[in-house]
């Protein structure tokens, strides 16, 4: 996880969380990561790291279906934000500096960790 500044694009961001987690877990072999992310950055990461950066594409939209389908992958990342939205001190952005944003982040998955390791 890397908190930034709001005033860099997410495809920056990504290069930074890319760098970092190459570090934390040398052993990576694929990425997923939605549209937004397509072009240079899929090269990008490949030259730079050898990790190959999958994009999840959507489905085709058929005439037929009008209800919701969740995009597979991405599903797992829009869970856990709405998990980190629970935490009244993560739900506006209330840090001054980066390092305490990454804090409580991290204090609130542990605590989501322990729950579900000891219920009740």
């Amino acid at each position: 996880m890397v908190v930034h500044s709001a005033s860099i694009q997410d495809r920056d961001g990504a290069k930074l969380v890319i760098v970092k987690i190459r570090q934390i877990i040398p052993t990576l072999k694929i990425i997923w990561a939605d549209q937004g992310y397509a072009g240079q950055l899929v090269v990008w990461v490949k030259r730079l790291t050898g990790i190959a950066l999958k994009i999840v594409k959507r489905k085709a939209k058929s005439l037929r279906s009008r209800s919701f389908e969740p995009i597979p992958k991405r599903w797992i990342v829009e869970r856990t934000f709405a998990w980190l939205c629970n935490y009244r001190r993560l739900s506006k952005n209330y840090e001054c500096r980066e390092d305490t944003a990454e804090t409580m982040v991290r204090l609130a998955m542990i605590h989501i960790m322990i729950r579900r390791l000891c219920p009740g």
